[in-house]
């Protein structure tokens, strides 16, 4: 089984010397597109407001090729860039359960993962684990990804289905008040 193609919609919003993005694509781990109509028809878009989990349910349209898009943002711009994602593509968005950050803008946030690590753990969701490790190989916080968020990870990538990883990541991180998770 190949890798999963991995691409990134790049909205040039963030710090340069501080984007994972590039990096990976200097790596060759994923396909960088500035320009929107490039990116990928087929597949799913890491949205952090998606509500619908990324997991084992998502399993088989990614065997059959389906993309897995992250998009490279500032965060203090993601409601108008998802907007913009939405209105320009057929991409069905999808949330990530929680980790930590390991990266070291947002060291210890839960859920504030750089585009390395967004990818990383929708890699692990789906049984990537080698692909997973790879693509975090160029960077220092690595390895810190994966020894920060051992229990969980395991456990996500153990979930029979979408519903059931849903229930997991509450084992690990306190439910929100309000949420349509």
């Amino acid at each position: 089984m190949g890798n999963v193609p991995l691409h990134i919609i790049h909205l040039e919003q963030d710090d340069p010397k501080k984007c994972t993005a590039r990096r990976l694509q200097k790596y060759g781990h994923a396909i960088l597109h500035t320009n929107i109509k490039k990116s990928p028809k087929r597949g799913f878009l890491l949205d952090p407001k998606a509500g619908l989990l990324l997991g084992p349910d998502d399993k088989n349209s990614i065997d059959r090729r389906a993309a897995i898009v992250a998009l490279d943002c500032s965060w203090k711009q993601i409601d108008s860039s998802l907007k913009y994602i939405e209105n320009n593509t057929k991409l069905e968005g999808r949330t990530l359960p929680c980790v930590l950050a390991a990266n070291p803008v947002s060291w210890g946030k839960p859920g504030r993962l750089s585009t390395s690590e967004a990818l990383a753990l929708s890699l692990v969701l789906i049984d990537r684990w080698e692909q997973a490790r790879n693509i975090m190989k160029p960077f220092r916080f690595g390895d810190s990804f994966f020894q920060l968020n051992a229990e969980p990870l395991e456990a996500y990538a153990g979930a029979k289905n979408n519903s059931e990883l849903a229930e997991i990541q509450w084992e690990f991180f306190d439910k929100p008040e309000s949420s349509d998770l």
